[in-house]
């Protein structure tokens, strides 16, 4: 699984960061902001802001380019959000596309006349439309810019918003707090701005945004912790957010060390896990019909992983069974695909097996480089990483009718990149299968008890991102194999 950074930024950051004209701007001004982003320090890509009014709108595209390196890949990512607004701040309009693959996706949503809106989706070439209604009291760029200055004088003032977010089309609680007036150093620059600190609450627990606006509510910085790294978003001029960008392996920097080889013989039946976990995290780990989760004293969680137990998770929903922008299971290319690889296989269980060997084959290139693919670009391609392996599995059993769904956590290596005995993020499938939940890896060819499951969705590269800031904190203590712990025979192993 490769870096999620990117994805995180545009959700808490695009939401905060917008440039501004005055009040008295004339009609048909325009302007632009630049910002550098840095992470841990250096330099890994740049924001522009462009802001245009006309007689009775406001329109703010926000275009983020962003650069990583994972193993020696370059990994260039972007993302371009634009809403459009009345001079109050009233929504009319919105529009996003997202570069993390070959293909661009893209969200276009438009007020219809009933109130309404009318939401135009595109991944891989699979077009979908819906219709929304507009969350109640949700902002967007100008609406929250207008919120924030009207805040910005009142020191120790607490105040709610509601931000509007274009990927999920639904309104994102944000609870703000206004610290008061800072110096604060920008490149080239000083300037005094006022702090106010963002906190939204996810399903991993708090993240926590800080940012500086000048006087007229223009956001000059914003800072966020990532995997335990501080990203940066500073206000500088067209030549500094431009500057060439600084290789950040964010790969490397996700890797977890285990406490001890894990050599094949002990991977089979069971591993019973200590992780320590730092910081204000809630849940860091799931519960699966393959994981047992134990919260100990202490910041410490003990973790079972390889024993059956149905009824672990909840037995799947619709999310599970259907079709997506993602996992696009009804395309006619998806479907043949699977009959294929099915064969005459009658059962659910040999109909995933199959299908487990047949995505194993099918990827013929480990692209390290691709930022996300959807199932169709899978298809058409025959490149990626694990995520890809994970996506295409879905979409396969979802069109044979069989429930499925990606999971995000992490697996042990013996070597990887110049590491050893080291723990990786990672990607696979969960099907619904025997009235159970069971694992398949397609990237691995096998499934294993060195699975660790931190989250699980439905292929949208969304689910991904509340994962990412675990890895910073998480600590793998003890990992013991059943005969270690207990006199009694080990108990049967996972699904392979």
């Amino acid at each position: 699984m490769r870096s999620r950074t990117t994805a995180l930024l545009l959700l808490v950051l695009l939401w905060c960061v917008s440039a501004w004209l005055p009040a008295q701007a004339n009609v048909g001004t325009s302007d632009e902001t630049w910002m550098s982003v840095r992470l841990a320090g250096r330099k890994i890509g740049h924001l522009l802001i462009e802001h245009e009014r006309d007689s009775d709108r406001i329109i703010t595209t926000q275009s983020l380019t962003i650069l990583l390196n994972r193993n020696g890949k370059s990994i260039p990512m972007s993302n371009m959000t634009r809403s459009v607004e009345t001079l109050s701040g009233e929504p009319l309009a919105f529009a996003s596309r997202t570069s993390m693959s070959a293909i661009d996706s893209t969200v276009d949503g438009s007020r219809q006349a009933d109130g309404s809106y009318k939401v135009i989706s595109n991944v891989g070439g699979m077009q979908q439309q819906s219709s929304i209604d507009w969350p109640q009291g949700s902002l967007m760029a100008e609406g929250l810019r207008r919120t924030m200055l009207a805040e910005a004088g009142h020191t120790g003032q607490r105040y709610q918003v509601r931000v509007f977010d274009q990927a999920t089309q639904q309104a994102v609680p944000i609870q703000v707090e206004v610290l008061g007036y800072e110096s604060v150093e920008l490149p080239g620059t000083t300037e005094t701005l006022s702090h106010q600190r963002q906190t939204l609450q996810t399903i991993r627990g708090i993240q926590t945004i800080d940012l500086w606006l000048d006087r007229d509510g223009q956001v000059r910085k914003g800072v966020l912790t990532m995997m335990g790294r501080q990203v940066e978003m500073l206000a500088c001029d067209r030549s500094c957010a431009l500057a060439p960008e600084q290789d950040l392996d964010m790969f490397r920097a996700a890797m977890i060390d285990s406490p001890r080889p894990l050599p094949i013989y002990m991977r089979d039946s069971f591993l019973r896990y200590r992780i320590h976990i730092t910081g204000d995290i809630t849940q860091p780990l799931i519960n699966t019909d393959e994981q047992r989760v134990l919260h100990l004293p202490s910041g410490d969680w003990q973790v079972d992983v390889g024993v059956s137990h149905p009824g672990g998770q909840p037995p799947p929903t619709d999310a599970d069974r259907r079709s997506n922008l993602w996992v696009q299971s009804d395309a006619p290319a998806i479907r043949e695909l699977a009959v294929i690889a099915v064969g005459n296989a009658t059962s659910d269980q040999e109909k995933m097996r199959r299908m487990r060997v047949f995505v194993s084959n099918y990827i013929t290139e480990h692209g390290l480089d691709v930022g996300y693919a959807s199932a169709l670009e899978v298809v058409g391609s025959h490149q990626g990483d694990c995520t890809e392996y994970a996506i295409l599995l879905t979409a396969l059993a979802r069109a044979q009718g069989i429930p499925a769904r990606m999971v995000t956590g992490m697996v042990y290596a013996d070597r990887y990149a110049g590491s050893s005995r080291v723990f990786l993020p990672h990607a696979w499938v969960q099907a619904w299968v025997g009235g159970r939940w069971q694992s398949y890896d397609s990237a691995l060819r096998r499934f294993d008890t060195t699975h660790i499951a931190i989250d699980s969705g439905d292929g949208d590269p969304w689910h991904f991102f509340n994962a990412s800031n675990v890895f910073a904190t998480l600590h793998i203590q003890d990992a013991n194999a059943y005969w270690e712990l207990f006199s009694t025979p080990p108990p049967a192993g996972p699904s392979i």
